[in-house]
């Protein structure tokens, strides 16, 4: 029997002041899976993600662990399990990267406990370049050192959801890399993670599966074999080859 999923969207619409961004979404995603959130710029993508971190207002059905979340504010969100990292990484500048940790971490999760449990110790194993700059503020680090570090803050948050936004926006092919490593381990720890990323041939490498957006909802949500298939698709809502 198929359990049921960690994620559960029906019918979700949402919207910045009176213009509606999402119109029905509708998205599963279970636990430990990697799902790719494809499509181009401005078609809901991020507010998506925004919706599900209460950070927009919105309609319809959100459910995390078979529990509503409607109605919830950011905090208590992220408190059942959800952790997002956020397009522009959002480090703290003035603070040093442990600070910046000490931040995230929790050592309390409402309802369920945690499929994976995170320390210091696993976010630095993680990426070891934070460990040699543990002692650094945060504002001197490379980009792809911020990005490790909101990567890693999230982690300790203990999420059985993680939503990335963009990670590989402006990095190095060496940085990307090994943050692809680090989405591959949490899903062997049995992290979910919902992956909004613009290089195509990345998010085929790391996904499940992949489901595309257009004009704020879901126009497809399949393997990356059958979307193959679907040169209408690919064309009109993602323009690659």
């Amino acid at each position: 029997m198929t359990p049921p999923p960690l994620l559960e969207l029906h019918d979700l619409c949402a919207w910045y002041g009176a213009s509606q961004a999402l119109h029905g979404v509708n998205l599963a995603i279970h636990a430990g899976e990697i799902v790719a959130l494809a499509g181009r710029n401005g078609s809901g993508r991020s507010t998506l993600a925004k919706a599900v971190m209460r950070l927009v207002r919105t309609e319809g059905t959100l459910r995390f662990a078979g529990q509503p979340i409607d109605g919830m504010r950011t905090f208590e969100v992220a408190r059942r399990g959800i952790g997002y990292v956020a397009e522009h990484r959002d480090v703290f500048p003035a603070l040093t990267v442990r600070q910046n940790l000490q931040l995230g971490a929790t050592t309390a999760r409402e309802h369920t406990p945690p499929r994976a449990s995170f320390t210091f110790d696993d976010a630095f194993a993680l990426f070891p370049a934070l460990r040699e700059r543990r002692n650094t503020r945060a504002d001197v680090l490379s980009g792809g050192e911020q990005q490790m570090l909101a990567l890693a803050r999230a982690l300790l948050g203990q999420p059985d959801l993680l939503i990335v936004d963009e990670p590989a926006e402006g990095l190095a092919g060496q940085v990307i890399a090994q943050l692809a490593q680090s989405l591959r381990t949490l899903r062997e720890r049995g992290v979910a993670v919902l992956l909004i990323e613009q290089r195509f041939a990345l998010a085929q490498d790391l996904a499940d599966r992949v489901a595309v957006m257009g004009h704020g909802s879901i126009v497809f949500d399949g393997s990356f074999a059958a979307l193959r298939q679907r040169g209408d698709i690919v064309t009109e809502w993602l323009g690659v080859g």
